[in-house]
C-alpha cells in the first residue's frame, strides 16, 4: 500500500472528478475509482439525449482514465436507494408546496454513505470527490473539528451543497479540486492528454431530469396529478382572486415567467398554498423578507452554535449571501437578516458562513 494511503475516488466522468483522481495518483495515493449510477434515463421519459454522470459515455470516460493510469475502477448501482430516497423526496416536497434541492440530500444520504461503505470494504482510508471546496482540521471550542470552507475558485465553489456532511464523513474526505480554479483543472486535463475531457461541457440540470423540465417529470411520476391540482386560484396578498393557474406544484416562490397572467405590472409568486391549491402573487417588494426559520440543520464548524451569532447566510446556491444574526432554540435556528433579502423559499437550504468557513446549514421552513 502507498505511504499516502488508499483513497476511493468518486468519478462521474466529468473533468473535475477525473482530475481529482489524477492529482491524487500523482501525489502518491493508491487510487481506486468508482462511478455511481444513480438514475436510469430510460425510465425518466424526458426528451433530452442522455448526458451527465449516469450516462454510458461518462462511465466510459471514467474507466478510460483509470485504465490509462493503471488503477482499478468499479461501477456502483445505486438506482434503488436513489429512487427511494431522493426522487420520492423531490416529488413529496413539491406536493407539499416547497422547492427542494435534491443534490444536498444526495450528497449527505446517498453518495457519502455509499462511498464510505465501499471504502471500508476496499480498505480505503479516504474518499475523494471533485467538489470545489476545502476540508481541514482545527481546534474549535476546545475540541478538534473537521471544517468545510470555500474552494479556491469562488465562482465554482460548492461548499453550499456540503453542509449536511458529518464529522465522521469529513474526517475521511479529500477535495483535490478545491485548491484550484476551473481553468487550471481544465489545463491539467489537457496537459495530461485528455483533450476531450478538458473541453467537456458542464451539466447544470438535476441529474434525473436531463431535459430540465421538472413539471413534466412530476406529471409522469404522479398519476392524475394535473386533474387533481388544475384550475386553482391565483390570488393577491389581500385574497383577491385574479385568475386560474395550472396547479400549485408547478410554481415556486420568486417565479415571474410562465405565469400566463397579465395584471398590468410585473407580478411574482410570493407564496404557494397546497392546502387549498392557491398561488399567491405580489409585487417584487412583497418578496422581500428579513427573517426565516431553519430546521433539520447540521453544524460543521461548531458542536453547539454560539447564540446569538453573526453569519453570512446564503439561501440558494447562487445567492451572494447576506449578513444575519443566528439564534438557536428548541431544535430550530431563527435567522434575522440585517437587510431584507429576496425570495426566501421553503425547502431550499440556508447555509451559514464565518468568513470562508461553513458554520452549518439546514432547510428553510418559513420566512
Amino acid at each position: 500500500m502507498s505511504k499516502k494511503g488508499r483513497v476511493l475516488v468518486a468519478m462521474s466522468g466529468g473533468v473535475d472528478s477525473s482530475v481529482a483522481a489524477l492529482l491524487l495518483h500523482e501525489q502518491g495515493y493508491e487510487v481506486i475509482g468508482i462511478t455511481m449510477k444513480t438514475w436510469d434515463y430510460a425510465t425518466s421519459g424526458g426528451t433530452k439525449k442522455e448526458t451527465g454522470c449516469c450516462s454510458l459515455d461518462s462511465i466510459n470516460d471514467a474507466r478510460n482514465l483509470a485504465v490509462r493510469f493503471g488503477f482499478p475502477h468499479y461501477i456502483l448501482d445505486l438506482r434503488s436507494e436513489f429512487g427511494d430516497s431522493i426522487i420520492n423526496n423531490f416529488v413529496d416536497e413539491y406536493l407539499a408546496g416547497r422547492t427542494p434541492n435534491p443534490c444536498i440530500l444526495c450528497n449527505t444520504h446517498i453518495k457519502w454513505e455509499a462511498l464510505l461503505k465501499r471504502a471500508d470494504m476496499l480498505e480505503c482510508e479516504y474518499i475523494a470527490t471533485g467538489h470545489y471546496a476545502k476540508v481541514r482540521h482545527e481546534n474549535i471550542q476546545g475540541k478538534g473539528r473537521y471544517l468545510v470552507s470555500k474552494g479556491e475558485d469562488e465562482n465554482k465553489d460548492q461548499s453550499y451543497v456540503l453542509w449536511g456532511l458529518t464529522q465522521e464523513s469529513l474526517k475521511r474526505t479529500i477535495f483535490p479540486a478545491g485548491e484550484y480554479r476551473k481553468p487550471d483543472i481544465r489545463k491539467i486535463a489537457m496537459d495530461s492528454g485528455f483533450e476531450d475531457l478538458a473541453k467537456k461541457k458542464e451539466s447544470y440540470e438535476i441529474c434525473f431530469i436531463p431535459d430540465n423540465d421538472y413539471r413534466s417529470f412530476l406529471k409522469r411520476r404522479v398519476n392524475g396529478l394535473e386533474e387533481k391540482v388544475n384550475d386553482g386560484n391565483f390570488v393577491l396578498t389581500d385574497g383577491t382572486v385574479v385568475g386560474n393557474h395550472k396547479g400549485y406544484p408547478f410554481y415556486t416562490i420568486g417565479q415571474r415567467k410562465g405565469l400566463e397572467i397579465a395584471l398590468g405590472e410585473p407580478m411574482f409568486v410570493t407564496e404557494v398554498m397546497p392546502g387549498n391549491n392557491t398561488v399567491v402573487l405580489g409585487k417584487k417588494e412583497e418578496l422581500q423578507k428579513d427573517s426565516m426559520t431553519v430546521g433539520r440543520y447540521n453544524l460543521i464548524k461548531y458542536e453547539t452554535l454560539p447564540s446569538p451569532m453573526q453569519a453570512h447566510t446564503k439561501i440558494r446556491y447562487k445567492d451572494p449571501g447576506a449578513p444575519a444574526t443566528l439564534n438557536e432554540s428548541e431544535g430550530k435556528i431563527r435567522v434575522n437578516f440585517h437587510t431584507k433579502v429576496n425570495a426566501i423559499t421553503p425547502g431550499q437550504s440556508a447555509v451559514f458562513y464565518e468568513g470562508a468557513d461553513v458554520i452549518g446549514g439546514g432547510f428553510i421552513e418559513k420566512p
